[in-house]
């Protein structure tokens, strides 16, 4: 067994109930594994915690910027919450250290890896409110998520790539790209697919997602580095 107490003292927290914190890190893949472990997976914790999340960010982004409008605080909240950035403040963290994995998720370091970590993410948040309130979840989260929002602002990142590629492509080489769904695989509740963007026959890039929004976002984003657009 893992000992939290570690990663309590890291990130200045006490949780009440232990055990909700032990819980946001167990992957559905451990108990497959270890059917009589005493707590459940996490993913009850992460949809609780991925609406924690959205509120506090939202009404972050409302109060701050009263003079944007929606489509532009959606763009920005979108950049702020995405699976990248929240897996990447999740091994920040060290809470890939903390991850309880089957012995084959424990191997696969690539994009499941950074999924696991994001959902873990949003488990975490779950655990926090459930143990300490949204009062305590707010502060987590403004100290470790949103003070990402000014590099977004600045480089742009909160831009929708496949809008900018599809100016992009139509205005230097006349073509409209197109997505295609080349892989999928998983259960219903955890999908993977990569998408390939064409322009015309040729593929320019791949990307992968939890859903073919995500999975084109990413292909598309690739593809601007590819061509350097």
């Amino acid at each position: 067994m893992k000992d939290y107490s570690q990663l309590e003292k890291k990130l200045g927290l006490k949780f009440k109930n232990k055990d909700l914190l032990c819980q946001a890190f167990v992957h559905r893949s451990y108990l497959n594994e270890n059917p009589n472990f005493y707590l459940p997976h996490n993913e009850r914790l992460e949809f609780l915690g991925d609406a924690v999340l959205e509120l506090i960010v939202t009404e972050y982004l409302y109060q701050k910027y009263p003079k944007k409008p929606e489509g532009e605080l959606t763009n920005w909240r979108a950049a702020l919450v995405n699976a990248q950035n929240l897996s990447r403040i999740a091994k920040n963290l060290d809470f890939e250290d903390y991850l309880l994995l089957s012995r084959g998720e424990a191997k696969d370091t690539g994009k499941a890896r950074q999924y696991i970590l994001a959902n873990t993410f949003e488990a975490f948040l779950g655990a926090l409110y459930l143990d300490q309130g949204l009062r305590k979840v707010r502060e987590f989260v403004k100290t470790h998520l949103i003070t990402r929002l000014a590099k977004i602002l600045k480089e742009g990142l909160y831009q929708d790539a496949k809008s900018r590629f599809q100016e992009e492509a139509q205005e230097r080489v006349r073509i409209t790209p197109n997505y295609k769904v080349l892989k999928e695989w998983g259960p219903d509740h955890a999908r993977h697919f990569v998408v390939g963007v064409f322009l015309d026959d040729e593929i320019v890039a791949e990307g992968e997602g939890s859903s073919k929004q995500e999975a084109e976002e990413t292909a598309a984003q690739t593809a601007l580095k590819v061509k350097n657009w």
